[in-house]
């Protein structure tokens, strides 16, 4: 009966982010996916820039140092080479408040499609639609002029199915998730004669309870990231019309399986989840050390005159922990209030991938 639908989860598990380590013990996989076509574009780098309303995903300590208001609407055809029907929609705002700081407020939502219910038999009865989406909010607080501090809350749901199976109800999970991070911008320095300043960015996302669907069995936890980057910002020219933006992010899930087999406490997995651990692969067991669990990703972004930009950058994670393999291309334009930008994924030696020809588009209010 729900065969398809837990099917399409497993999917969007290995493709939105999840090493294959973690498949099946992590839930809701969405939150992991990369929400704006700036970031996206730039091989998913944003925690140490964070410096638009998307600094809610990637860093909240961001949007300390930010003023204005914006709001920021990407969507993106998920997954294109499996014709589900699948899309991604993130709606994103900020808000800034005089000597408090700036709030940030999303919504996440992925369609999985509709899905034909049957019986055990094997029996076709009628359809259903597949769904999960996030709600939250977000704060950033300056403490001086090179540091801030901040946080998130979200509310998330998840409907993959419903009914009953082997005895057993079909329910929608949810739970809730925090964000904690750290921002340090640099003062400006000179590099080869030129303005330059330096970020560092860290942020833990999605702390908190796991989600289960089935009314005895035990709760998969929340896809908790760890991302620690940094970025380097130029100017390429006196006057500023030129500028460079070089990035580099480091990024882990924290999920791990206890000796018995079961997925560890929030809080446990925080600190437990460093060291080597050795799974079972179905063809044999493989042993990662950290450096393999790690995800790599670089970028770069150049801007003329703030008006245009055009973006490039790379995302690795090991053949024995996802294997996803991707070069990015993007470009943005901004004029006045209003931003546009775009980003392609180009997959590395698998050209059936199913992120394979990926594209976002992002559109951006300032007021």
């Amino acid at each position: 009966m729900i065969k398809k639908a837990l099917s399409l989860f497993a999917l969007l598990i290995v493709s939105a982010g999840l090493s294959h380590a973690q498949v099946g013990i992590t839930s809701v996989p969405f939150l992991q996916i990369e929400p704006d076509s700036r970031a996206a574009g730039m091989g998913n780098t944003g925690v140490a820039i964070a410096d638009n309303a998307s600094a809610v995903f990637w860093n909240p300590a961001g949007l300390a140092f930010q003023k204005g208001n914006q709001v920021s609407i990407t969507h993106s055809e998920w997954l294109p080479q499996f014709n589900a029907d699948l899309f991604y929609d993130y709606l994103v705002g900020k808000y800034h408040v005089k000597d408090i700081g700036t709030f940030g407020g999303h919504i996440t939502y992925l369609n999985l499609g509709e899905q034909l219910r049957t019986d055990e038999t094997g029996l076709e009865q009628d359809r259903f639609k597949s769904y999960e989406f996030a709600i939250g909010l977000s704060y950033g607080l300056k403490l001086n002029q090179n540091w801030s501090l901040g946080t998130g809350f979200r509310f998330i749901y998840s409907s993959l199915a419903d009914g009953s199976v082997s005895g057993q109800s079909i329910n929608p999970g949810s739970s809730v998730g925090v964000d904690l991070s750290g921002l340090y911008k640099s003062n400006p320095f000179t590099v080869i004669g030129k303005e330059a300043n330096f970020n560092a960015g860290l942020n833990i996302s999605n702390i908190g309870p796991g989600v289960h669907y089935t009314d005895n069995a035990q709760k998969d936890p929340l896809p908790t990231i760890f991302r620690l980057g940094w970025a380097l910002n130029t100017k390429l020219d006196n006057d500023g019309i030129h500028k460079l933006t070089i990035a580099n992010d480091i990024s882990k899930v924290m999920a791990r399986l206890d000796s018995e087999g079961n997925p560890n406490g929030v809080m446990n997995s925080l600190f437990s989840s460093w060291d080597s651990f050795t799974r079972n692969t179905g063809t044999g067991e493989v042993t990662l050390s950290l450096p393999q669990q790690l995800m790599y990703a670089v970028g770069t972004e150049y801007w003329y005159n703030d008006l245009f930009a055009i973006r490039g950058g790379y995302y690795y994670e090991d053949p024995n922990n996802g294997d996803r393999q991707y070069m990015t291309l993007g470009a943005g334009i901004r004029y006045k209030f209003l931003g546009v930008d775009f980003s392609y994924i180009n997959t590395l030696g698998d050209e059936n991938h199913p992120l394979a020809n990926t594209t976002r588009f992002g559109l951006l209010l300032n007021f």
